[in-house]
């Protein structure tokens, strides 16, 4: 039975234990969240005046990857919308930029046409205007998936397979030595880990040779996943996105099999 022990929850950070899953499984699961999970990003920009030292191509790909919040329930995505991709009001939201040198122009300078779409960090520096140097545009963002592009992907994510010690070594401490510190300590002869330090090496390796096999570092079953959002979605919607995609996607998976 496939179990989840949440270790560390926030809004830009979700670290949790899967258990009773298979690697299959959890590199699914992995994928779904790069890969599956809409998220806003401008798409197509106006440029009305650029007097500044970037050419409009290069502007536009550092605007492109402004993570912008998202509002999954007020937009579709273009090819599920009734517009049918012509990108209408429930589709697309339009933002505008105006500004004038001296000045550094900020994520924060976007002005958005609906509040719950706007750059997830205000602080992020776009270009810096001369004196007498202009800016203005209007920006269409949209939904979109990791699989399209990257400036979609909701955020990064990795997993570890946890290990347990199995065995002792006749000479305990030259474990200890062979690892980073801190990962082992010997207590009554007998080999003891720091599972929080464990999980960030891979040691199977240099324990088996430092203790001549006769210590090894064996697979659990079990996988300690590592979510940080860019911002766009809390960790929570997006694994419940991701989860809800992969149903899905099994679902439909199976239909085609009847």
């Amino acid at each position: 039975m496939i179990s989840i022990d949440v270790l560390e929850s926030g809004e830009r950070k979700l670290v949790f234990v899967l258990k009773g899953a298979n690697a299959a499984l959890a590199n699914s699961l992995r994928r779904s969240v790069l890969e599956d999970v809409p998220t806003a990003a401008i798409e197509d920009i106006e440029f009305r005046k650029n007097s500044s030292v970037l050419y409009d191509e290069m502007l536009a790909h550092r605007l492109g990857l402004v993570p912008l919040t998202t509002d999954l329930q007020g937009y579709n995505m273009p090819a599920e919308c009734k517009c049918k991709g012509e990108r209408c009001a429930s589709c697309t939201v339009k933002l505008t930029l105006k500004a004038e040198g001296p000045a550094v122009v900020y994520a924060s300078d976007l002005k958005s046409k609906d509040p719950k779409v706007k750059p997830a960090y205000p602080g992020i520096p776009i270009v810096k205007l001369l004196k007498g140097q202009k800016l203005e545009l209007e920006a269409t963002a949209m939904l979109g998936t990791g699989k399209e592009h990257s400036k979609w992907a909701p955020g990064h994510i990795y997993y570890k397979q946890k290990t347990a010690l199995t065995g002792n070594a006749k000479d305990p401490e030259k474990v200890v030595q062979a690892c980073p510190p801190g990962v082992f300590e010997v207590k009554a002869g007998k080999l003891v880990p720091n599972e929080l330090l464990l999980l960030k090496y891979d040691l199977a390796g240099a324990v088996e040779e430092a203790s001549g096999g006769e210590a090894k570092l064996e697979p659990t079953g079990e996988y300690v996943f590592y979510l940080e959002s860019f911002g766009q979605l809390s960790c929570r919607q997006i694994m419940e996105k991701a989860a809800d995609v992969f149903e899905s996607q099994l679902t439909q998976f199976i239909k085609l099999l009847k």
